[in-house]
């Protein structure tokens, strides 16, 4: 699984933090999403979405 390039994508995205993330998917800007394909993008922006949802009010972004 650490092979797969959603996952990989997942995670470089994941370390950014928080708040430089949201900035990121809110300005449509990932430039570490170019390699993939648009279905894979996809999948990468559906999971992040979803993990920012969970901690959208514990970095300060739910306020």
């Amino acid at each position: 699984m650490k092979h797969d390039p959603v996952y990989q994508a997942v995670e470089i995205l994941c370390r950014k933090g928080c708040r430089a993330l949201q900035a990121d998917i809110d300005l449509q800007v990932l430039p570490e999403l170019r390699a993939l394909d648009t279905q894979q993008q996809r999948q990468v922006l559906g999971e992040i979405k979803s993990i920012m949802a969970i901690y959208k009010n514990s970095c300060g972004l739910g306020q």
